[in-house]
């Protein structure tokens, strides 16, 4: 496989609400479209860094009616046929195969990457290396690979891939080290999320998983046959849109886990150490966000006396003033404030459920 090949396919998944960002993250705004670090979203950071790996019309972006305008506006240059709104949500297993009938239709040879839309990642030369020899790796070995993230700590919040020995794949030659995958283990208890990272043959998934389209209808065809059916469907059809609005509402809702990855004959895991982050609430965020002397984390105006370990995020030109408070999360927008205390930060999505529907 070489590099930038016509044969790599990928797609992004945008379908997401990002409701632990409320109130700057809403329906038709989430995570993904918002400028959380610099000026660039995170879905054009996750096209940004396939540059190199997969030409630009062969990328694909699959969202929902709500976000679609959206994503359009953000990438003028991609052709209008590449952003894919769903007719409705199913799940990653029905988006993904929906998605692999888009590019089986083109190229039923295809190498088809995954990614979120929604992840940080810091060392994009080092991603865009370890893409290509994963690609290559799942193309010679007629398997699927999944990128695995080298843990820095026991996180309870992420599922984890266990690896087995390096793989052996015939004409493989690339520097980088390939092993076969164990299993998948679901987000452990913290002492056990202690034992994997101790173990040190544990990575967390990352959620990208690359595999050629032949390979894909195969495994497809062994554990998911409804989904394998979808594709041919799709990548027979003289009216891709009609074919999809008619079959896809139909599918089960089942995710890819659960649906192939827990089933599938061979599977690879390349561990990376690329400066990723899920980026998965306010704390999370906190940790790139400008620090006073008082340990406040800030995005925009802030004047504060006696308070400490905040975290204030401002998307308007107003001031935010804080006095004697600690360990807060305050988030100003244009109509909206919210204040939490830190250790209540996973209780926003409880939240989102209780608001009237024009603030979602």
């Amino acid at each position: 496989m070489s590099d930038a090949s016509s044969k790599n396919y990928g797609l992004i998944l945008a379908g997401g609400s990002g409701t632990r960002f409320w109130p700057l993250s809403r329906n038709a705004k989430p995570k993904q479209l918002l400028n959380l670090f610099d000026d660039a979203t995170l879905i054009e950071k996750a096209v940004g860094r396939l540059e190199g790996v997969i030409p630009k019309e062969n990328i694909l972006i699959l969202t929902n009616i709500l976000q679609a305008d959206a994503v359009r506006e953000l990438f003028p240059d991609l052709p209008p046929e590449n952003i894919v709104a769903e007719p409705e949500k199913r799940d990653t297993a029905p988006a993904i195969a929906l998605a692999a009938g888009w590019i089986a239709k083109r190229d039923p040879e295809a190498t088809m990457f995954v990614f979120p839309s929604d992840q940080l990642i810091k060392d994009e030369a080092g991603f865009r290396a370890i893409l290509l020899a994963a690609g290559d790796a799942a193309e010679k070995a007629g398997a699927i690979a999944t990128l695995g993230i080298k843990p820095d700590w026991a996180c309870p919040s992420f599922g984890y891939i266990e690896r087995g020995p390096e793989a052996e794949i015939e004409g493989y030659d690339r520097d980088v080290a390939v092993h076969d995958v164990v299993r998948f283990r679901e987000k452990p208890a913290p002492d056990l999320a202690a034992q994997f990272v101790e173990a040190g043959n544990f990575s967390w998934n990352a959620g990208i998983f690359i595999w050629t389209i032949p390979t894909l209808l195969r495994e497809l065809g062994a554990h998911c046959v409804e989904l394998s059916d979808f594709i041919g469907k799709l990548g027979a059809a003289d009216d891709f849109d009609a074919t999809m609005a008619a079959e896809f509402p139909t599918l089960s809702k089942t995710s890819i886990d659960y649906a192939l990855m827990e089933n599938a004959s061979r599977i690879l895991n390349i561990e990376a150490d690329i400066g990723w982050d899920d980026v998965g609430n306010w704390l999370s965020v906190s940790k790139y966000l400008d620090v006073d002397d008082a340990g406040n984390m800030t995005r925009g105006a802030v004047t504060q006396i006696d308070s400490s370990e905040n975290i204030v995020f401002s998307s308007t030109n107003s001031r935010v003033a804080l006095i004697g408070v600690s360990d807060l999360i305050v988030v100003q927008t244009g109509d909206l404030i919210l204040v939490a205390k830190k250790s209540e930060a996973d209780k926003i999505e409880q939240l989102v459920d209780e608001l009237p529907p024009e603030l979602l």
